[in-house]
């Protein structure tokens, strides 16, 4: 039955800003966890908006791309490494409360402009994930998928041909990538993920003009690429489940096209089509 409730920072009151509206069954298994959940309508997209400091994910180019063959035996996979900039109004935020061993709900803050802030429930999931330097994070699931794309003879893309193993990010102030961005703080707000294995509520975030940063040679950033020959689009797509609420929906997609097998001296040979998304130089930003 639908209802209306907005959460702030002083608790609970009837102004609405947001209606909940529909359910939805996230995760499953030992490695996800089946539960239905109440899910909002997109604030940032409805009336109340000019009211909020919404965020705003956009992906940058896949960059550093290279080949690799001892990842997977008998296989080549090509690396890349990925950069999830926070470009909007206000902070990316998510409040994680334990649900199961390795998984935690986690609802989005939002800022107001009045400086409150507001609570939604979106289909957002946080994962205890065995990841880099050996050890468990808490991060955000289905925060980023990689795709491959068959492309034509113009650079269309026609035929998604495989997928990555990459889903789970941190959401944290690692880099400033934007400083000019407006409201970018100085120094960093949000700290790295969380590996308490005991926690019961985690928070993740990202402010306004910084990203995380995960280089090509991390675990997961790749695509296996075995056997195939021609052009395709190497594709990074930032909250594919919309775990998020962005004042921008259609933005979170970049792309390096590519050809098969890869060569880092003449990646595209000859490809036609468009790289999407702002180029990223590990070694000077913006």
């Amino acid at each position: 039955m639908p209802f209306t409730v907005v959460a702030t920072t002083s608790g609970v009151r009837g102004a609405p800003l947001v209606a909940l509206c529909c359910a939805a069954a996230i995760l499953g298994g030992p490695a996800t966890a089946v539960e239905p959940a109440q899910v909002d309508e997109n604030p940032c997209i409805g009336p109340d908006a000019a009211r909020l400091r919404c965020p705003d994910f956009v992906m940058r180019r896949p960059y550093g791309l290279y080949t690799d063959r001892l990842t997977k035996a008998g296989h080549t996979v090509l690396r890349a490494g990925n950069v999830i900039d926070s470009v909007g109004a206000g902070p990316v935020e998510l409040f994680g409360t334990r649900i199961g061993p390795r998984f935690m709900r986690g609802r989005q803050r939002i800022y107001t402009r009045d400086g409150d802030r507001i609570g939604v429930a979106t289909n957002a999931r946080l994962q205890f994930k065995f990841a880099h330097q050996s050890r468990y994070w808490w991060k955000f699931y289905n925060a980023a998928r990689f795709e491959l794309w068959r492309v034509d003879g113009q650079g269309k893309r026609i035929r998604k041909v495989r997928t990555g193993p990459k889903v789970a990010y941190c959401l944290r102030d690692l880099t400033r990538t934007r400083p000019k961005l407006r409201r970018s703080p100085r120094v960093a707000h949000y700290p790295a993920c969380s590996t308490n294995s005991e926690a019961q509520h985690v928070t993740l975030g990202t402010s306004p003009g910084w990203a995380d940063i995960y280089p090509p040679a991390y675990p997961e950033q790749w695509i296996d690429v075995t056997g195939l020959r021609g052009c395709f689009a190497y594709v990074h797509i930032a909250d594919p489940e919309n775990g998020i609420f962005e004042s921008n929906e259609d933005n979170n997609e970049a792309q390096a096209i590519i050809r098969l097998p890869y060569r880092s001296d003449h990646p595209r040979q000859g490809c036609h089509g468009r790289d999407r998304g702002r180029s990223f130089n590990p070694n000077r930003y913006p």
